[in-house]
């Protein structure tokens, strides 16, 4: 997988960075934005935003690429998957709760009408 997912010689900075610390704001990102009741389509321009900084620190503390593409599209395609799990999970209670009387949840991150 080295060179498909991650560049460094382990696969540590990758999961530690971009799949723990990058996911788990990225959901909590996605949360937010649910919780404003904002659109799906906002989600990823702060993805693209949180990648930026992601990137930033695989170049700062572990001597990345600061500027390459592929890892770029990588780490952000990580990010957005968190993202849109968080947004999805969190609009899923948001409608099960707001609007109770039609609508109940069909899994942790679905809802859909009561009959």
């Amino acid at each position: 997988m080295r060179g498909i997912l991650y560049e460094q010689a382990s696969v540590l900075p990758f999961l530690v960075l971009t799949v723990i610390m990058g996911g788990l704001a990225a959901w909590q990102m996605g949360r937010s934005i649910a919780l404003t009741w904002r659109p799906l389509m906002i989600v990823p321009v702060f993805a693209f935003l949180l990648m930026l900084g992601v990137r930033f620190l695989q170049f700062a503390m572990f001597n990345g690429t600061l500027l390459s593409l592929h890892y770029a599209i990588v780490d952000f395609l990580v990010l957005l998957f968190a993202a849109v799990l968080g947004w999805r999970m969190q609009r899923a209670d948001q409608m099960s709760t707001q609007y109770s009387f039609a609508f109940k949840k069909a899994g942790p991150a679905a809802w859909q009408r009561k009959v």
